[in-house]
């Protein structure tokens, strides 16, 4: 036989619930009385408490052994890689000497890449130093900061520079000139205390052919040693990293050009083929004439 359990109503269902919320014959609040909340409330209190301080002395011993100016791990590459400039989408440096549009972007991004290279701004900011070996600034037991850098002076650019440049560093005449930079490492001495230089050409026999000839500033794609070591972005505060020019003087026109770049180093290597941008740098130059 099936007992039918008594159905509440809904005026029985609201009482027990207020019962439940606060009994006023046993003074509990939710089925606890105001001694076992303030316990649980105590523990919780103490627990999130000592884990809050746990977690703060944790990241206070961490940041003793961190210094502000030089990243206790580096997960750059002991090798730099080489960028070009103008900085374009998939490295295709495209010029339609007609279309002004089309090489106008290229001629504005490098006008502002190079402001901070004019001669002014570097008399101002940073160092004549002494060509030929590195600029070191050790802290000798004591902070040595900031670091001081060496002058890169834009006119160091010669027909790239820029400067009254009515040929717009030759996009409006198909000469364009393409910037090569080394990207920072920091404490790296690159070169090994030996001559660096960049050097450029087409990636196949045709691209070499299709080419055609070229001139580099500084010459012969010099890269001094006085840049060296760079000490980060903190130390370093006027850093400015030097440059090559590179500008192509007859590419055959309406023709896709495939050009390699890379630094010569002694302590760069170039040929890692698991890493195309080690010491080199490719991009597509190509020169439209109607």
């Amino acid at each position: 036989m099936v007992i039918q359990k008594e159905k509440k109503s809904c005026g029985q269902v609201v009482e027990e619930w207020k019962e439940f919320v606060w009994n006023p014959r046993t003074h509990q609040f939710m089925g606890r009385t105001g001694t076992s909340w303030a316990f649980i409330l105590l523990f919780y209190l103490v627990f999130y408490g000592f884990l809050t301080a746990m977690f703060t002395l944790t990241m206070w011993v961490m940041l003793q052994t961190v210094s502000d100016h030089t990243p206790k791990y580096q997960d750059r590459l002991a090798t730099p890689g080489l960028m070009i400039r103008p900085k374009t989408e998939n490295l295709d440096v495209i010029v339609n000497i007609s279309d002004t549009e089309s090489w106008d972007q290229h001629v504005q991004k490098l006008n502002k890449f190079l402001e901070p290279y004019n001669d002014s701004i570097q008399a101002q900011k940073n160092d004549v130093c002494r060509p030929g070996r590195y600029y070191e600034q050790p802290d000798n037991g004591v902070l040595n900061y900031p670091k001081r850098a060496c002058q890169f002076n834009r006119t160091q650019l010669g027909n790239c520079s820029g400067i009254g440049d009515p040929t717009y560093y030759g996009y409006s005449t198909g000469q364009p000139c393409v910037f090569i930079k080394m990207n920072r490492v920091i404490n790296f001495y690159a070169g090994a205390n030996q001559s660096m230089n960049v050097t450029c050409a087409g990636k196949r026999d045709e691209d070499a052919e299709n080419l055609g000839h070229f001139v580099m500033f500084p010459a012969n794609g010099n890269i001094d040693l006085m840049y060296f070591p760079y000490y980060g972005k903190k130390f370093h505060v006027n850093y400015t990293q030097p440059l090559v020019a590179v500008k192509f003087l007859n590419v055959t026109p309406n023709v896709e050009v495939n050009v390699e770049c890379r630094i010569n180093a002694a302590n760069i290597a170039t040929d890692d083929e698991r890493d195309k941008f080690a010491g080199r740098v490719a991009f597509k130059l190509r020169i439209n004439k109607t």
